[in-house]
This record gives structure tokens, C-alpha cells and sequence, in this order.
């Protein structure tokens, strides 16, 4: 990887109940000696990298239960065996096989016993990216037990609309060129820019601010981690920042994804003024307020003529050039779902205990109905469920939608650019011109 916006190329995955899937005992597993002094070397220098941390910035160590997930054969390599006996010791690393119902994804899981970073192979070869994706979901893991534990995110929707995406623009350009000075005077007004661009946000979206600030909190921070820890030079970390910003301009949606780069930049200069600055904040915390306060920000009260002032100063125009034809554009992709997900036949499945794997940067709000994804891999009690032509989620994520079947068997029900592999104990039930799954 070359920078962090890597990070959302590689897949989220979200568990609302939890992994705590079995799996038999496999002595069969195949890894060569050369893999295993591979990961065994990977796992060493990570450990002693941040044993010589030792907790400092949130007063706990990182180090912890890690594994490593070849997507093509589920292949786990472990720092640690499970609790369940699944996981061989070979050499100085445990290895087995991922169960099918847990979807591969880097992500913090509990299984067998324990709570587990998961990272997808390969691994970035670049020592300081390493650090930055291993730390970051090192992590999600101890999370819970920081004082970060069931945190509940809220999807950011405003960020699919026109002013929404403009003003997130605005805002990340205002820090790209705060992180470009060295003139302290100069950072310090571009941040003020920055944040008066995130609140006249929020002024145009009620809401919003309560919205994004779930996720800057779940993965903004884990973010803010990893990098900050990354071992790179202060000339390589502002490097880093400002390429994530530019590589996130060319993601399709920003609604899932915008916490990546946000935190991580507010939060180096934070650091730069106090390294303990993340010690304060706990999962009610309202990082906008937190960082407005920090940098002694004053929210004028005629915002919207501030906001005009300044604009230009940052690419208004070409923004908003740019965002009026994507906004043409997204018209007739909801036209499309329209017809897929309204008008024709369709087949609806309810979650009872879902675990989903999805692509944070192209998912794109669907009306009142719910958010529509292109691609993602849904396990639950009936089955597996793999979308590769949009799939629409209910906004409760009580549900998920599909185009109609088209081949249909006991085991195997397949449409357009999706299929299901049917758990036994389930049936497909036609009602009206549409489909549902049912226990039997």
C-alpha cells in the first residue's frame, strides 16, 4: 500500500451479533517453511515495535490476539492459538482454517474464545503502510475495553448530497493546505477554514453532526491510531495525509469513508500541540465540539457570509462544477434502482443473526428505503448471500433487498449478479409478484 486511503480499498466487514463460529481441527493445513519465518517475523517486529510503546497513547497495550486471512483458501496465520483448539502451532505461528460463515475482512471479531484483529493478505510491503493497517485494527480490538464498547455508527447520507460533498471538499482542502505550511500562523487559519466549512455543514444538514461524529469515533480514531504509530517522519506523515485526501476526492461516495481521513489530520495537528489530547475523549464525546474548542475556533454568527468569503480560497468552483455533474449523474443511477428495487419483482431476507462484508466507498443512499450496494457478502442463519450487481439494505439493517430469482434450487437461488446458498430449514416463498425466505 502507498498510503491510507489503501485502507478502504481492502473490504469493512460489520457483525451485529458477533462471530462465534466453530470450525473442526485441520493438522492439513499447507504453508511452506519460508511462509511461516514470513508471518513469524511480521508478528515479531510488530511486537516489539509496540512493546517499545508500551500503551503510552491510550494507556493500554495494542499488542494482542492478530490474525492474517488468505482470501482464496481462508488460510489462517495466528500470533495465538483460539481457545477451541482449531488453530495448529507450526513453527512459531498457529495456523487453520477460517470458517465459511465468517466473512474475510480487516476488522475486530470475537471467536473461539477470544477478540481478534483480522487483516487480509497480503500485507502492504512497505514497513511504515504495515504498521499503519496492523495498528489501526489492533486497535478496533481493545476498543471495548478503553471505554469504546458498543458504539453504534449512523450513516452519513448528507454526504451523497450535492452541498454535502461540497463542504466536505472544502473542508479537506483547507487541511490539505494547513498540513502544506510550516508557518504556524498560516496552519492555524487554514484549520479555523476547515471547521467553519464542517459547521456551516452542519447548518445546512440538521443532524449531520451527530451523524458523522459515530464514525469519526469507530474508525476516525482507529485511523488516527494507526498512522500516528506508523513510525513515519513528520515530513512523511504530512505526505501521507495529503495523498489519503487526494485519493479520497476520486471515491465514488463519501458517506462511509469520510472518518479515514478527517480525524487522522485534526488529530496530528492535535498532537503536535498535546500528544495526550485522545486521553479526553470517551464514545460521548462530540469530536467537532472537542476540536473546535482545541484550536479556539469562533463559530461567527453570520456563518454563511464567512463561508463565502473564504470559498474560493480553497477551489469552490471547480468543486462545484465537478459535484453539479456527478449530481446529474447519480440521478439516473436512482433511477435505475427505482426500477430494480421498486417496480420490479424483487426478494426480500431478514436478518436474525447477520454478518456483513461491504466496500465503505461506493455504497450510495436509496431514498427513504434504505442504502443501496453495489457489492457485499451477507452471512446469516438461512445462508450466504453474495451481491455483485447492487443489493439494497433496509435503513434499520433489519433487512436486505435483491432483483428477482431466476434460478432457483434447494440449495442454490441465483439472480441477477447475485447468488444464495441456502441453509437447510428454509424455503423461498412467492407472495404477489414478489419472493421472501421462510423457515419451514
Amino acid at each position: 500500500m502507498k498510503n491510507i486511503s489503501k485502507i478502504l480499498i481492502l473490504i469493512i466487514a460489520i457483525s451485529l451479533l458477533g462471530c462465534n463460529a466453530h470450525s473442526t481441527k485441520n493438522n492439513s493445513v499447507k504453508i511452506s517453511k519460508s511462509q511461516i519465518a514470513q508471518y513469524e517475523n511480521v508478528f515479531k517486529n510488530l511486537n516489539e515495535y509496540l512493546a517499545k510503546e508500551n500503551g503510552k497513547l491510550w494507556n493500554h497495550q495494542l499488542y494482542g490476539a492478530l490474525m492474517f486471512v488468505n482470501r482464496s483458501n481462508r488460510i489462517i496465520i495466528a500470533n495465538e492459538p483460539d481457545n477451541s483448539g482449531v488453530l495448529t502451532k507450526k513453527g512459531g505461528v498457529y495456523v487453520g482454517i477460517l470458517p465459511k460463515d465468517i466473512n474475510i475482512a480487516n476488522t475486530a471479531f470475537n471467536w473461539n474464545g477470544k477478540r481478534w484483529s483480522m487483516v487480509m493478505l497480503p500485507l502492504p510491503k512497505n514497513y511504515n503502510e504495515r504498521l499503519n493497517l496492523l495498528i489501526h485494527e489492533l486497535f478496533h480490538r481493545i476498543q471495548p475495553k478503553i471505554g469504546f464498547a458498543n458504539l453504534i455508527t449512523k450513516q452519513s447520507n448528507h454526504l451523497d448530497d450535492l452541498n454535502g460533498r461540497i463542504y466536505l471538499k472544502l473542508e479537506l482542502a483547507a487541511l490539505s493546505k494547513a498540513l502544506e505550511s510550516d508557518n504556524l500562523a498560516v496552519r492555524q487559519k487554514h484549520i479555523r477554514d476547515a471547521l467553519l466549512f464542517r459547521h456551516y455543514r452542519y447548518e445546512l444538514y440538521p443532524g449531520a453532526k451527530e451523524a458523522e461524529n459515530t464514525l469519526e469515533i469507530k474508525e476516525g480514531l482507529a485511523e488516527y491510531t494507526g498512522s500516528i504509530l506508523s513510525g513515519r517522519t513528520d515530513k512523511a506523515l504530512k505526505e501521507h495525509y495529503i495523498n489519503a485526501i487526494n485519493n479520497f476526492y476520486n471515491y465514488p461516495t463519501f458517506v462511509r469513508s469520510f472518518a479515514y481521513v478527517t480525524i487522522p489530520v485534526y488529530g496530528y495537528f492535535m498532537n503536535l500541540k498535546n500528544p495526550d489530547w485522545n486521553k479526553g475523549i470517551t464514545k460521548s464525546t462530540n469530536l467537532t465540539d472537542f476540536i473546535t474548542k482545541f484550536f479556539n475556533v469562533t463559530i461567527p454568527s453570520h456563518l454563511k457570509d464567512t463561508i463565502n468569503r473564504i470559498k474560493d480560497a480553497y477551489g469552490f468552483n471547480k468543486i462545484s462544477a465537478f459535484e453539479i455533474k456527478r449530481a446529474g449523474h447519480r440521478k439516473k443511477l436512482i433511477t435505475e434502482y427505482e426500477k430494480k428495487f421498486v417496480e420490479n419483482p424483487t426478494l426480500t431476507i431478514r436478518f436474525e443473526k447477520m454478518n456483513i462484508q461491504f466496500d465503505p466507498r461506493n455504497i450510495m443512499p436509496f431514498k427513504n428505503l434504505g442504502t443501496a450496494y453495489p457489492n457485499l457478502r451477507i452471512t446469516d442463519n438461512w445462508g450466504i448471500l453474495t451481491v455483485k450487481n447492487g443489493a439494497l439494505l433496509g435503513r434499520s439493517w433489519q433487512k436486505v433487498t435483491v432483483s428477482e430469482p431466476i434460478e432457483i434450487t434447494d440449495s442454490i437461488i441465483k439472480g441477477d449478479g447475485w447468488k444464495l446458498q441456502l441453509h437447510d430449514g428454509w424455503e423461498l416463498v412467492k407472495i404477489g409478484k414478489n419472493y421472501i425466505l421462510k423457515r419451514k
